[in-house]
């Protein structure tokens, strides 16, 4: 279910406790009326989110990784430049480093996808007017990757922010890997 449906199911159900705890709201136009029950409902997704932001666990570890294939090995190490999940999400989770972008989905069972930062082509975000309320945003990465070209990272908070920290590692990694970007014409 999207953020949209969810936010709709969270709007019903306030205007359903006003409507039973008897609380007269006819002293309201039907405008303050929808900006009273939309900021409750903006304003409780964002504290459900911060409340499960404890219940999700963190791994801010630092990762080796070795390049090279002999012993004259340049040893990189993998720093991790920002965490976060969808809102509302406690089955998925993102990870930028200085080398990749990882996903990790699922509660129980595990799916990891790793998208190399090397093989960007080029990193988009999107939001909805809803989104754009809670600040919230779906990040495209285009990739060199045949077998998933594009990969989205779904209600990302602040994805202005991270979609350049996500432009920023890129640069950053081609540039350690001396990787040359050409287009043809």
């Amino acid at each position: 279910m999207g953020i949209e449906q969810n936010r709709d199911r969270v709007v019903a159900r306030i205007r359903q406790s006003f409507k039973q705890s008897g609380i007269d709201l006819a002293a309201l136009t039907a405008s303050q009326e929808d900006r009273l029950v939309n900021t409750i409902a903006d304003n409780m997704l964002l504290e459900f989110d911060s409340m499960l932001d404890e219940v999700v666990p963190k791994q801010g570890e630092t990762q080796k990784a070795v390049s090279g294939d002999d012993d004259t090995q340049d040893r990189h190490e993998e720093q991790v430049l920002w965490e976060g999940r969808p809102l509302l999400s406690i089955s998925e989770r993102y990870v930028l480093t200085s080398d990749r972008i990882r996903l990790f989905r699922g509660l129980l069972s595990r799916q990891v996808e790793n998208v190399e930062l090397v093989r960007l082509q080029d990193v988009d975000y999107h939001q909805g007017v809803t989104e754009r309320l809670l600040n919230i945003g779906d990040i495209q990465l285009h990739s060199a990757d045949a077998s998933d070209p594009v990969v989205v990272l779904s209600n990302v908070k602040d994805p202005e922010t991270v979609n350049a920290l996500i432009r920023r590692a890129w640069l950053d990694a081609r540039k350690r890997y001396g990787v040359v970007f050409r287009e043809e014409m």
